[in-house]
């Protein structure tokens, strides 16, 4: 490495080299990104590769599985025809089952403090917010006659 720089700096010139070195730096980074570049677009299409392989593979073991369902309810649809249509009817099609809505009967609005409200009762505790006025009021002396 010195005696590259010892041949750089007599060819070049010690006012150029800067400059130059610069620029050599620069065309290196460029070179590198673009190394990075083509690897990582390497990985990425191998990596897509595989993950279609194992899509592929996905695919063939649920078509197996539903085609192994399909034949056991054909099996089962054969072994029940010889029973009425409504039984067959009632285990193909259960009723649906309908549930109806409740109300959670909370009030959204009202915060909830950790405090239960006997025990803020019992010692005393406010439990109502007063406002400015209220409270100047309530506390103002009053002129007695």
């Amino acid at each position: 490495m010195a005696l590259i720089g010892v041949v750089a700096l007599v060819v070049i010139g010690p006012e150029k080299l800067p400059r130059v070195a610069r620029t050599v730096g620069m065309l290196l980074g460029k070179a590198q990104r673009y190394v990075n570049d083509v690897k990582s677009e390497v990985n990425r299409s191998m990596e897509l590769d595989e993950l279609r392989k194992m899509k592929s593979t996905v695919e063939d073991a649920a078509r197996d599985v539903q085609s192994s369902i399909q034949s056991s309810a054909s099996d089962l649809e054969k072994q029940l025809s010889g029973s009425s249509a409504e039984t067959l009817s009632a285990l193909v099609e259960p009723e649906p089952v309908i549930l109806e809505y409740r109300h959670p009967r909370k009030n959204w609005r009202l915060k909830q403090g950790a405090t239960p409200q006997w025990y803020k009762s019992r010692n005393g505790v406010r439990t109502k917010a007063l406002s400015g006025a209220a409270r100047v009021a309530r506390f103002r002396p009053h002129k007695i006659n």
